[in-house]
């Protein structure tokens, strides 16, 4: 905590002298040892998601989501090609560089480069890549890659009814802020938003943490975890919720 030198009394926040706004984040494709974002594509990824997220018969995986199921490919397709046009927000198929099929979608929002925030958000992980490295590989190349272009605050918010994707923002190491009453609604229903974020002060252990996780020794011959990420992640938390 800094003071104002014309004001004494009044406390400002700390000085960042050299601050220059981030760089927007580009459709360039990002690569991992088990997965690959690309920009999402219609005709590349429609047809593969479709029928991943198929295998998920109850739905659950759209329950929080403001879009979804979808009845169709042709309903699915429809929903690509609109949103893959924009630029916020700016989304992309997760490709299981096993099997060279999409399993997944995410992507940057809110992007505010002058303030150096941007939000990780549109998650859909298919029942192909839940609880396997791809997911975990995944988040940390976008979030390699939003500080990488300068961002100092990297958000996750999620429905604070949404207990999964409350736990798994804490495991990959974001902080728990706090809980906006009646944010929005969604599909007919009162939402509150749990927020929680990581700065780019945390990063560089932040990435050491998911380095760590995603080396082939932490990983026996059955592909079973040796140490849990939240076990690497747990120290870097400012506060859980």
């Amino acid at each position: 905590m800094q003071r104002n030198t014309d004001l004494p009394e009044q406390a400002i926040g700390f000085a960042v002298p050299d601050w220059k706004p981030a760089t927007p984040p580009s459709r360039e494709v990002m690569t991992g040892r088990f997965c690959r974002l690309e920009p999402l594509d219609s005709a590349r990824h429609a047809a593969a998601l479709y029928s991943a997220n198929a295998l998920d018969s109850a739905g659950r995986s759209w329950t929080y989501l403001p879009y979804g199921p979808f009845d169709s490919l042709a309903a699915y397709r429809q929903w690509i090609d609109h949103f893959s046009a924009h630029a916020d927000p700016l989304l992309f198929a997760i490709v299981d560089t096993t099997t060279e099929q999409a399993v997944g979608v995410a992507s940057y929002l809110r992007i505010d480069p002058a303030s150096g925030t941007i939000e990780v958000g549109h998650l859909n992980f298919s029942p192909l890549m839940q609880q396997t490295p791809i997911a975990t590989e995944a988040m940390w190349l976008m979030m390699k890659n939003a500080f990488a272009l300068g961002f100092r605050r990297y958000e996750w918010k999620c429905n604070a009814l949404n207990l999964p994707s409350r736990s798994a923002a804490q495991r990959f190491g974001l902080s728990f802020e706090g809980i906006f009453r009646q944010a929005t609604v969604v599909k007919g229903h009162n939402r509150d938003t749990a927020w929680y974020a990581t700065i780019d002060q945390e990063w560089p252990a932040l990435d050491e943490a998911f380095r760590k996780w995603l080396a082939p020794a932490n990983f026996d011959a059955q592909g079973r975890q040796r140490v849990a990420l939240s076990k690497l992640t747990e120290t870097i938390l400012v506060r859980r919720g």
